[in-house]
């Protein structure tokens, strides 16, 4: 034996949810055998047996958010990636899709985030913020792309579908 965790395999349904003004609803979470290990992630969360990667995004934001939303609100899926890293000593490779959810201001007001779900906060993400943080958000890169996938939906022009690669997160903290 090598000593390497089992991988396990996981696919994910993530939601780039946005409030009005375009910031980005981004929650917490730390590695309990990692002190310091920190990291900001989407609304979203793993696709259950049976279910839609679209059944699995409004499963999610129910239940991170409180929100109940129809499926005409999702956007189409516009990144995709495969994301490898550990966390509490299992090693995770995990496809991910995200899709898009722009809040009205009402929808915004209801958020109430579980705290059980962000464990370690939650914070609504300006472009700019995002792109001048010191601190570990997932997928990298995001703040550069978000302002015009937000700007082709309210045109109605979905841009095709951005594969963002394949990145091993713990060679790249």
């Amino acid at each position: 034996m090598s000593g390497e965790p089992a991988v396990r395999g996981r696919r994910t349904s993530r939601v780039l949810l946005t409030d009005p003004r375009g910031r980005l609803l981004l929650l917490s979470a730390r590695d309990p055998r990692s002190p310091g290990a920190a990291w900001w992630f989407t609304v979203g969360g793993g696709i259950e047996a049976g279910e839609s990667g679209e059944e699995a995004a409004l499963r999610e934001v129910a239940e991170e958010t409180g929100l109940v939303l129809r499926s005409d609100r999702l956007g189409p899926v516009v990144w995709t990636r495969r994301a490898l890293f550990t966390v509490d000593g299992v090693r995770i490779d995990q496809h991910e899709e995200f899709r898009v959810v722009v809040l009205d201001a009402v929808e915004t007001a209801a958020v109430r985030v579980d705290t059980t779900e962000a464990t370690h906060g939650h914070r609504w993400w300006s472009p700019e913020a995002l792109a001048t943080t010191a601190e570990t958000v997932r997928p990298r890169g995001m703040a550069a792309r978000l302002p015009e996938v937000l700007a082709a939906g309210v045109r109605g022009e979905w841009p095709a579908v951005e594969h963002l690669g394949e990145v091993d997160e713990d060679l790249n903290e």
